[in-house]
């Protein structure tokens, strides 16, 4: 059976894989950065280089 580490970030908009290890986890879901994690509240993107979520 394989064991997955990485996924891709639980923001819609966002265009990053997440390795589960680093990243944000709010709900069961698992996220790259605050920004995503709080939903954009702040339009803050999430920072990482050719994503444009936010």
């Amino acid at each position: 059976m394989a064991t997955v580490t990485t996924m891709k970030c639980a923001c819609d908009k966002c265009l990053c894989v997440v390795s589960l290890e680093d990243a944000i986890v709010k709900d069961g879901k698992y996220y790259c950065s605050e920004p995503c994690a709080d939903g954009h509240t702040k339009d803050q993107s999430c920072g990482h280089g050719g994503c444009t979520c936010g």
